[in-house]
């Protein structure tokens, strides 16, 4: 199959449960491939085109599962990416936004202070904060958090998904903004 541009295939669809509920967010590529196989049918579209030699599918912005999913309570992987879209790219002790190039993780309890890489002590960081902070705890170093952090849960989730689908009029009935 061939497309007029490559990156569609990587646009955001959000995918419902049977039910209507939000349960995630996959590639255009893979929702294509759920509903081709009727595992999930098309709710609303984004108006692109994919071809192929025989026919002409619409690019899906929103699919909904055939049938009902039961979500086992999940958690996401610890990872830099996963910890910077939680705090929504901004650093956690000035409150302004990077790209995400330009932040790091900080341990709130440094490390050689027995602080552990985990969810509830990192946080995503600008170059200066975390110069400024160095060794030291927060309050150490003259820094106030501007919320503690938290493991990932499906709130979070959530409120990721609304983020993502903000420029996206489609999202809007199903995200509950």
């Amino acid at each position: 199959m061939s497309e007029a541009n490559p990156r569609l295939l990587h646009s955001p669809v959000l995918v419902l449960n049977a039910t209507y509920e939000p349960i995630n967010v996959t590639a255009a590529r893979r929702a294509i491939v759920l509903v081709l196989k009727g595992v999930a049918t098309t709710e609303e579209e984004n108006g692109a085109f994919m071809h192929s030699a025989r026919l002409a599918i619409r690019i899906p912005s929103v699919i909904r599962l055939t049938h009902f999913r039961r979500i086992p309570y999940q958690t996401r992987a610890l990872s830099r990416k996963n910890i910077l879209m939680r705090d929504r790219y901004t650093c956690q002790f000035c409150g302004k936004v990077f790209p995400a190039g330009d932040l790091t993780l900080d341990h709130v309890i440094p490390r050689s202070r027995g602080g552990h890489t985990d969810w509830d002590n990192l946080v995503a960081c600008c170059h200066s904060c975390n110069n400024l902070k160095g060794d030291r705890l927060p309050d150490e170093s003259g820094l106030k958090l501007l919320r503690p952090p938290r493991p990932f849960t499906l709130h979070t989730s959530r409120q990721l998904m609304r983020m993502m689908g903000s420029s996206d009029e489609s999202w809007r009935k199903y995200l509950f903004y």
